[in-house]
């Protein structure tokens, strides 16, 4: 059975499985290789297995410049392969030529780290994160240049996109310097630097090179914390001065995937591992944090980029960077140093839940440090099945807890509406209310120990299809927007709780988002009773989910987020800022998208990375045609 639309003729095998396994097997387990249509021009068609005929893309509507006379239309064909060989590529990944004409069209094979990541699983990861980097299948080449126009590559030039070099042509001047920016020293929230958007809108937001600055610390040794990594690239961002300080990585790769990333570390003696259990099947290492430890003190961030070359230039992403927290004196008592919102107690708690004797050490040396200037609280996952007290020591029932605690009752509550944020969806059942209308929306709606259980709006925000097709990537971003068609045909009732991805607040609409955030606002969207800024999609293997009547609760995936609530910062609620860039000193929060958010237009279509897009081209002039 096949099925004919704007898009030309597709199917996709569906699913009668439904389970809540959102993310990619295990590796080293098997999966089934996706089927592999060819396709090499927009007019083409193409048939699988058969679809759920309820999910069809949307043609897109906005206008596009015309490609140059004489230049075809390429096909983005973007690979699927199994884990395997997905993961190769992280070695051996694709650069694209540099020729605007040819931007996308064009491989060549390098060893720099150079390619973009794309998960190899026909199940939705419920990260937005995606393992592999290059691509494994790539369009037909288009008719070859002269030899004298093809460009020479430059050692130690600026990270090229997948677009080719001149890409990023018009950065700023010092988009790579750092220098000490205009920190909000109130909520110490902030956004990553974007190519591409005008200058205002990258004052005050921090590049990973600008994190890692000698303007922050003299570093002595420092744990990354991660999804993905790139270590070859990883390395690079560090200043030369700290480039050979030891390195933790700590990750969830087993088996092949864990040998190929040591591979990867084999030129750097001082990069180290730590393997994070994953015991639960479909679970993910998600956690995004970087602990950097000073000879002036210790400093945490919690990000929500991987440590790989596409997330840090034209995609949203947030970060918490905690203060620098000095070291305590001498003989110090075992609760000294602790902040009004116990960071240290439970960022200890965190550590000690991957029971790993690599963070042992680190584990002593926070012990050390005086962090009682910490405002957020930390709102964690950890894989497993907890009872009784510890129900609410992880994922969404320690969200609730702290909002219980912590929060107050504000009037008409019912009509304060629930924000959530996301890069990818997993499995949540065959309606609402098998999750996300009823454990998950009862723990959103928490204010204090109001005994109303309100019923407020939901708004959803993940980008559209035109949103992806419009951005400065392209298609190309939804790469990391991998909510599947295998997953979406059973939840169709999901969609009409979504909303657009409009950042115009932030200069970053174009940009896709990678940060996940959820808050709590009121009616008018001018005040936030709650902001929380985390690697958690929305899924329950991110956020865990209840078992046995209610007993018991079982969490698949490492998370880790920070919660603002303005008890902690002397306030009755967080007002919005409504102009965030450049950075002031403004007591509005900046929240990375536009208030209230933009209802999809029945015309609009969640982005769905695992079928085509051939009827109208992205920015660059491809279209998406997945194998």
């Amino acid at each position: 059975m096949s099925q004919d639309s704007q898009h030309g003729k597709w199917t996709i095998s569906s699913s009668d499985d439904d389970d809540d396994d959102e993310g990619i097997p295990l590796s080293g387990t098997t999966t089934s290789k996706p089927h592999q249509p060819t396709v090499s021009n927009p007019s083409s068609q193409w048939s699988a297995s058969p679809p759920s005929p309820k999910l069809e893309p949307v043609k897109a509507t906005a206008e596009v410049k015309p490609e140059p006379a004489n230049t075809p239309v390429s096909s983005l064909v973007v690979g699927s392969e199994a884990r395997q060989s997905a993961a190769k590529n992280q070695i051996n990944p694709v650069k694209y030529e540099t020729s605007p004409s040819l931007a996308g069209k064009r491989k060549k094979e390098v060893s720099d780290g150079s390619g973009w990541a794309l998960s190899d699983s026909d199940d939705d990861d419920d990260d937005g994160d995606v393992k592999g980097k290059g691509l494994s299948n790539l369009p037909k080449r288009a008719p070859p240049p002269s030899p004298k126009a093809k460009k020479v590559k430059v050692e130690n030039e600026r990270p090229p996109s997948p677009h080719g070099r001149l890409y990023y042509i018009d950065e700023p001047e010092d988009f790579f310097e750092s220098s000490v920016p205009c920190l909000n020293d109130t909520y110490r929230f902030y956004l990553n630097k974007v190519t591409g958007v005008d200058r205002k809108y990258n004052s005050g937001a921090l590049h990973i090179r600008d994190i890692l600055s000698p303007l922050f610390g003299t570093l002595k040794e420092s744990v990354q914390f991660n999804y993905c990594f790139d270590i070859a690239w990883m390395v690079e961002q560090y200043p030369p001065e700290f480039r050979d300080r030891p390195v933790l990585i700590v990750h969830g790769d087993k088996r092949e995937a864990k040998a190929r990333l040591v591979q990867q570390a084999q030129p750097f003696p001082h990069v180290r591992f730590c393997q994070a259990k994953l015991d639960i099947a479909f679970g993910t290492h998600h956690t995004k944090m970087m602990l950097l430890w000073y000879e002036e003190g210790f400093r945490v961030i919690i990000t929500t980029s991987n440590l790989i070359r596409a997330d840090w230039y034209q995609k949203t992403q947030g970060m918490w960077m905690s203060p620098l927290f000095p070291r305590l004196p001498e003989g110090s008592s075992a609760s000294a140093g602790e902040s009004p919102t116990f960071f240290k107690r439970d960022l200890l708690e965190y550590l000690a839940s991957y029971r790993a004797a690599e963070l042992e050490e680190w584990i002593q040396r926070i012990k050390e440090h005086d962090l009682s200037e910490t405002r957020v609280y930390l709102v964690g996952s950890t894989p497993g099945r907890y009872v009784g007290a510890d129900m609410d020591r992880w994922g969404h029932l320690r969200l609730r807890k702290l909002l219980y605690d912590h929060t107050d009752p504000v009037p008409g509550e019912e009509r304060w509406p629930v924000i959530g944020q996301f890069s990818s969806i997993g499995s949540m059942g065959l309606d609402k209310t098998k999750w996300l209308a009823g454990e998950f929306q009862r723990t959103m709606t928490t204010l204090g120990k109001s005994s109303l259980r309100s019923d407020p709006p939901m708004h959803l925000v993940y980008p559209s299809v035109e949103d992806v097709r419009t951005s400065l990537e392209g298609y190309p971003a939804g790469g990391s927007l991998p909510y599947s068609i295998q997953t979406a045909q059973k939840q169709l009732w999901l969609h009409s709780f979504f909303h657009r991805w409009k950042a115009n607040t932030t200069g970053r609409s174009h940009a896709m988002p990678h940060i996940k955030t959820y808050m709590r606002a009121s009616p008018d969207f001018t005040q936030l009773a709650w902001f929380l800024v985390t690697s958690a999609n929305l899924s329950k293997a991110a956020w865990g989910a209840l078992e046995k009547n209610n007993t018991q609760v079982m969490v698949r995936s490492y998370e880790l987020g920070v919660l603002y609530v303005p008890s902690a910062f002397n306030m009755k609620t967080f007002p919005v800022h409504k102009n965030p860039f450049p950075v002031s000193s403004s007591a509005g929060f900046p929240v990375p998208f536009d208030l209230p958010p933009t209802c999809y237009s029945p015309k609009d279509q969640p982005w769905i990375w695992n079928i085509p897009y051939s009827q109208a081209p992205d920015t660059h002039g491809n279209i998406w045609v997945p194998s």
